[in-house]
């Protein structure tokens, strides 16, 4: 459950910022599977941070953020 600490400790120095953004910088470059994304996606993340329209856009682009960021670099 490192996703969890690593948004908390972010939430916390960043408390300005929305659950959404602490949770896409939780997560870039950590490689997490898609379905543990999308669980801790829905724990963690305010329903009003994002419409429901775009959720699976806002998920396919998160998937793409935490695979390791030599992949990212590289296709970026």
């Amino acid at each position: 459950m490192k996703s969890i600490g690593r948004f908390n400790n972010i939430a916390q120095g960043n408390p300005y910022w929305s659950s959404y953004i602490c949770f896409a910088e939780a997560v870039r470059g950590q490689n997490f599977s898609r379905q543990i994304l999308h669980r801790r996606f829905n724990k963690l993340v305010d329903k009003n941070d994002y419409s429901k329209k775009e959720k699976r856009a806002i998920l396919n682009h998160l998937e793409i953020l935490t695979k390791h960021a030599e992949d990212n670099q590289k296709s970026g």
